[in-house]
C-alpha cells in the first residue's frame, strides 16, 4: 500500500450513498473499509474498484459479534495509525401511518439507524483516537453521520424514520461535544431527496403494510409524491460523497452538512415558521390535504 490520506470505515456500503461514498473515498486516496452484510455486494464493490484502495469488510451493525469481528480485522490492517474516519451511514427507512405500523419493523429500523450507529461509534471509537509518531500530518479522527433533512421536519407516514433520525441528531451533537476535548470531531451529513435505492425498498415494504382504509387513499399519495421528488431531484448520492470528503478532509470540518436544495431550507424553515403553518406547509407540499390538523395556533 502506498502513501494514503488515512483509513476510513463506510457502514451500509452495498449500494446508494454508501457505496457512493466509498468509492469517491477510494477514488480520492484513502484506504476504505466498506462495510457490506453479503458476500455477493462484497464482490461487486471489488469489481468496481480494482486495487487495493477499498476493501469490503462483513459488517451487520445490529450484531454485536459481527461488529467486534470487524473491528478486530480493521485494527489489525490498520496498526498503529487506527482509523482516519468513521462514516456511519448504514440505514433503513419503513413508511407507514403510524397507526398501522408493526412495532418489531419499528424495533427494527431503530436498530439499524440508532443503535447501530452506537454500537459501531462505541467500537471504533479507540481507533480514531490511535496516534502514530510517524504520521504527523495524519488527521484526527472524525466521525461523520449520514443523516436527513427529515432530522428536522417529520413527514406524515414517516415517523418511524423520522424518530430515528432526530435521535441520531441528538447522539451527534451530544458525541460532537463529548469529544470536543479529544480532537476527534463529529459531523452530520443531511441530504435531501435524492435517488437512491432506498425508495424502491421503501414501496415494497409499504405494498407489505395493511393501511386502514382512512389512510390508504392518502398514503398512496405520499408515497407517489415522494418518488417522484426523489427522481426529479438534481441531488445525486456523488453530492453527498463530496460532502464527505469535505467533512473529512477541511481544517475545520463543520458540524453539519446539508446536500441539497431542499434540506437546505429546512433550517430557515424550522426556525422560521410556527407550529401551525408548518403543518400545513407540509401537507400541502404533499399534496394532502391539511384537514383540521394545523387549525390551532399558539
Amino acid at each position: 500500500m502506498t502513501d494514503h490520506r488515512g483509513a476510513v470505515l463506510v457502514t451500509g456500503s452495498s449500494s446508494g450513498l454508501g457505496e457512493a461514498t466509498a468509492l469517491h473515498l477510494a477514488a480520492s486516496g484513502f484506504e476504505v473499509y466498506a462495510g457490506v452484510r453479503t458476500e455477493a455486494a462484497a464482490a461487486r464493490l471489488r469489481a468496481a474498484a480494482p486495487g487495493d484502495r477499498l476493501r469490503p469488510v462483513l459488517l451487520d451493525v445490529t450484531s454485536a459479534d459481527s461488529i467486534t469481528l470487524a473491528c478486530k480485522e480493521i485494527g489489525e490492517r490498520t496498526g498503529p495509525g487506527g482509523l482516519t474516519g468513521l462514516v456511519n451511514n448504514a440505514g433503513t427507512c419503513v413508511a407507514a401511518p403510524m397507526e398501522c405500523v408493526d412495532i418489531d419493523d419499528f424495533r427494527a429500523e431503530l436498530e439499524v439507524n440508532l443503535i447501530g450507529v452506537a454500537a459501531v461509534t462505541q467500537a471504533f471509537l479507540p481507533l480514531l483516537r490511535a496516534e502514530d509518531p510517524a504520521r504527523r500530518a495524519r488527521i484526527r479522527g472524525r466521525v461523520i453521520m449520514i443523516g436527513s433533512g427529515v432530522a428536522w421536519v417529520a413527514p406524515p407516514f414517516l415517523g418511524m424514520y423520522a424518530a430515528s433520525q432526530f435521535g441520531k441528531r441528538g447522539m451527534s451533537d451530544a458525541l460532537r461535544r463529548e469529544l470536543a476535548s479529544t480532537g476527534v470531531t463529529v459531523s452530520q451529513v443531511e441530504p435531501g431527496a435524492v435517488a437512491t435505492p432506498i425508495w424502491d425498498k421503501i414501496a415494497m415494504h409499504a405494498d407489505a403494510v395493511g393501511t386502514a382504509e382512512m389512510y390508504r387513499a392518502p398514503f398512496r399519495k405520499f408515497l407517489a409524491q415522494n418518488n417522484s421528488r426523489a427522481v426529479a431531484s438534481r441531488t445525486r448520492p456523488a453530492d453527498v460523497a463530496r460532502a464527505v470528503a469535505d467533512a473529512l478532509t477541511a481544517a475545520k470540518p463543520k458540524p453539519r452538512y446539508r446536500v441539497g436544495p431542499d434540506s437546505k431550507l429546512m433550517g430557515p424553515v424550522v426556525r422560521l415558521l410556527p407550529e401551525w403553518l408548518l403543518d400545513r406547509a407540509v401537507m400541502n407540499d404533499l399534496g394532502l390535504t391539511p384537514g383540521k390538523l394545523a387549525a390551532g395556533r399558539e
